[in-house]
């Protein structure tokens, strides 16, 4: 495992240990549970491109500064995450609501190789940024604002869930040829005591540039 892929790795720990905290607070009813992909937007035979789907030229490293989903309203402010002092990485402090954080010694969004961006699901006040990730569906369209101008544009590949005790990280952190995306949230089954037990992903790759 390369030391990138620990670094995510303890990364999704640490959010995982935050997520949850509406749903303790107010029950786990059915009509709180956050959307879950369906099996039908899950890879058909491991990772790969939509069939289909352009594929545009990475472009050179920028810091991202905004990402928009318009299927699902998100369009949120993004912010570095580094190392805390355990080791791990940091996550968006829990108490904004919209904002997603990129893995700042990664890949940055639209370059080339696998950039991860994650956020909370939610918070005590409600659901959090990537609350609707499970809903999106492949094809679905996702715009990461640069710090250089430019808009670069994902197409969503898969949307998958995983528990914590079977996450792939070679699957979700492993290295592309192309632009790609992954973004992460907690999902999957939720426990009173513990929180959620597992994390939605949906994977991108980069389609076009404004």
């Amino acid at each position: 495992m390369s030391q990138s892929t620990q670094k995510a790795k303890a990364w999704l720990v640490a959010i995982a240990v935050l997520c949850g905290i509406w749903l303790v607070q107010n029950g786990s009813g059915a009509q709180v549970i956050p959307p879950q992909p369906s099996r039908a937007q899950a890879f058909a035979a491991g990772p790969q491109l939509q069939p289909g789907s352009p594929v545009a030229t990475p472009l050179p490293s920028s810091e991202p500064v905004r990402i928009r989903i318009p299927d699902i309203e998100v369009d949120a402010p993004m912010t570095r995450l580094g190392l805390a002092a355990d080791g791990s990485l940091d996550v968006p402090p829990d108490e904004d609501r919209n904002l997603a954080g990129w893995y700042a010694d990664g890949v940055p969004p639209g370059a080339r190789g696998t950039a991860i961006v994650a956020g909370h699901v939610d918070n005590a006040e409600g659901p959090s940024v990537f609350y609707a990730l499970g809903a999106l569906a492949k094809g679905t369209r996702v715009e990461v604002v640069r710090k250089d101008g430019r808009t670069a544009v994902f197409s969503i590949d898969a949307i998958e869930v995983y528990d914590n005790d079977d996450f792939p990280d070679q699957r979700v952190y492993g290295a592309s040829p192309h632009a790609s995306l992954r973004l992460i949230t907690c999902g999957g089954g939720f426990s009173e005591e513990t929180g959620y037990q597992g994390n939605v992903v949906a994977y991108a790759h980069l389609t076009d540039v404004r």
